[in-house]
């Protein structure tokens, strides 16, 4: 009996040695890789994984790690791994020999009544009981479910992998949107200092009654609309903030207090970033990396489905004492052992095997579609993620020159206005134009950022720069 164990318990070991996983399936869709990004010249640069330190911010370096630790969906997330890593522990242990041990006592009183005997008579019963039972894996069926579950398990790990880039993309995207509000809020107050300072010249010449150079009281009206407006913008910017803050404390983990201070301006951004050979991205996002494991999985799925029409084998052994005294039970005068094989073939189940192994296929196939789909998706992500790079790049250049004009056209409009030389209108125009543009201009300076972490997930990682560009109006 010791020697059935120790050989059944080193098949455990060695066949835990086999189990791997499959082989990648990568090839599947590598042939319909590009050569290079069509939304790009840079193709060929090298590529790391440091994307959040890019943006060169100590604080939002510490807000990343905070909440890959404190939120509660990336510990959902986690607990899922680790659940799909117990199923592939459970999977592997239904084919190992199991081993049982068991006790039992019985004292049992039997009562006579009747003619010629009366009486009683007292049995004891005692036992123990080592059981052994094992199914050996003779082809293969139960090493591809445990490859298969080993796959699955792998892809469960991406995922996890995915939640964390996306979480970080969301905690660098609340906190640009953070530092633009507060950039906003100080726009919207320099904004409000200057409508009252147009509503006060507007009103002394209105008081003057100086109507020949402009002073009338449908301006002063306009100066005063233009106030109420800025005041109602700030409110707005300032609501705008407290949301952002709220947003933020929740992505990390904090209770929502709005206590969460940002920066006051954007970051600068690098230059267009090369984005590596578009091969690379198969073997970077985590996304891909799931999809083609679980569609790896489903060949093993597939081969343990055609397994199961094999016969299958069974060994028993056990080994223990069975007395009437409890103080014999560990005599081995008593002892009792048994061991036997069962051999067990399907022959008629009524087509569920078949019906199983085509369920099973049609998953692969599933699987592969999936697999295609979210390598064209991210092949997408990337150029669309490349050519907004581009776009913003040349819309940020030209409205930085269209602000720098505004800026001119609203200190010529009012050095005009002030020496009786210019209309009020033309004032009003002149300066409604600069704060909008000083508005857009930081709005599109997030969106360049924010599609600038789009391109960092698209790529599943970072990649280097090639010059900074820190050009700024």
């Amino acid at each position: 009996m010791k020697k059935l164990a120790i050989i059944l318990l080193g098949n455990v070991f060695l066949s835990g040695c086999f189990v791997k996983s499959p082989e990648s399936s990568i090839g599947k869709v590598s042939g319909k890789s590009p050569s290079e990004w069509s939304a790009t010249k840079y193709a060929k640069s090298g590529v790391d994984t440091n994307w959040v330190s890019r943006f060169d911010d100590r604080k939002l370096d510490l807000l990343v790690s905070e909440a890959l630790k404190s939120n509660y969906d990336m510990r959902i997330a986690a607990e899922r791994v680790r659940r799909a890593g117990e199923a592939a522990r459970v999977s592997s242990a239904a084919s190992s020999p199991q081993m049982f041990f068991s006790s039992d006592s019985n004292r049992r009183k039997n009562i006579f009544v009747g003619f010629p005997f009366q009486g009683s008579q007292i049995s004891e019963v005692h036992g123990v009981d080592m059981r052994i039972d094992w199914e050996p894996d003779i082809w293969g069926a139960a090493r591809a479910g445990k490859s298969a579950a080993l796959a699955e398990w792998q892809a469960g790990g991406q995922d996890y992998r995915a939640a964390r880039a996306s979480l970080a993309a969301q905690v660098c995207k609340a906190w640009f949107a953070l530092a633009e509000g507060n950039q906003q809020v100080a726009l919207a107050k320099e904004a409000l200092l200057i409508r009252k300072k147009t509503e006060t010249s507007v009103r002394e010449r209105f008081e003057r009654d100086l109507r020949e150079q402009g002073g009338s009281a449908s301006q002063l009206r306009l100066a005063q609309t233009d106030v109420a407006s800025a005041k109602a913008d700030l409110s707005a910017n300032q609501g705008a903030v407290e949301t952002a803050r709220r947003q933020l404390e929740v992505l990390v983990g904090r209770y929502p207090a709005g206590k969460l201070t940002g920066k006051v301006r954007l970051p600068d951004i690098s230059a267009t970033p090369p984005a590596g050979m578009p091969s690379e991205l198969l073997l970077r996002r985590p996304d891909i990396i799931a999809a083609e494991r679980r569609y790896s999985a489903t060949a093993k799925r597939i081969k343990e489905a055609k397994l199961t029409l094999f016969p299958s084998f069974k060994l028993t052994g056990s080994s223990g004492t069975t007395t009437d005294s409890l103080r014999k039970i560990i005599s081995s005068d008593f002892g009792v052992w048994s061991y036997g094989a069962n051999v067990s073939y399907a022959l008629l189940t009524g087509g569920r095997v078949y019906s199983e192994i085509r369920v099973r296929k049609s998953n692969q196939r599933e699987a592969l579609a999936s697999l295609q789909k979210t390598v064209l998706n991210a092949f997408g992500e990337v150029e669309q993620a490349l050519a907004s790079e581009r776009w913003l790049s040349r819309r940020e250049s030209e409205m930085r020159e269209a602000l720098k004009l505004a800026r001119d056209a609203s200190r010529s409009a009012e050095n005009d206005y002030r020496d009786g030389n210019g209309d009020v209108l033309t004032l009003f125009t002149a300066q409604t134009r600069r704060i909008q543009l000083e508005s857009q201009y930081v709005s599109l300076s997030r969106l360049r950022l924010t599609n600038r972490i789009d391109l960092h997930l698209a790529l599943g990682g970072g990649f280097k720069t090639i010059s900074p560009n820190k050009a700024r109006p």
